[in-house]
């Protein structure tokens, strides 16, 4: 059974592997960006286990505006208790662990914890061939994204608090 939980400082080594795994060189966050986040974040960072193996992971700030900037992949502040946008700024899920809707439970976590915290929505950026995967969990496409994150075309995905069931 898998069972999902905040991060926590030991998480940093698997997490780095599925990170490395699962993103380019140029896409990946470093080991920096990802200490960060679990010092500042961990309220919105999820990680989904099973027999004490980290399966997938999602985490990202708190922003207030719609969209993702590229200074979130630099630094990140300290979560707001309300208010404001859920970003993503990652998802991945270990590939021995791909096809099993690990992914989905973690967007569904979020969007929980949106609900909860009487969060606007969600926003997040992915590549083309990822879009109808956030389209098929109630995201709209807002089209390409100002994002120059890796070099790579994203788009801008958003969910709205209202639309989360």
């Amino acid at each position: 059974m898998i069972s999902l939980r905040n991060v926590q400082a030991t998480d940093l080594e698997q997490l780095l592997d599925i990170e490395n795994e699962g993103f380019s060189k140029e896409e990946a966050a470093t080991k920096e960006a990802f200490v960060e986040r679990i010092q500042l974040i961990p309220d919105t960072f999820i990680v989904a286990e099973k027999d004490g193996e980290i399966l997938g992971y999602i985490n990202g700030p708190i922003i207030h505006q719609p969209y993702i900037t590229d200074d979130l992949f630099e630094e990140i502040q300290e979560n707001p208790k309300r208010g404001g946008y859920q970003s993503i700024l990652g998802l991945a899920v270990s590939s021995k662990a791909r096809n099993q809707g690990i992914a989905k439970v973690l967007m569904e976590k979020m969007a929980a914890l949106v609900v909860e915290n009487e969060r606007e929505g969600i926003t997040l950026t992915c590549k083309e061939e990822l879009v109808s995967f956030y389209e098929n969990l109630g995201f709209v496409n807002h089209g390409k994204s100002e994002s120059q994150h890796g070099g790579i075309l994203w788009y801008n995905l958003v969910k709205l608090r209202e639309t989360i069931n």
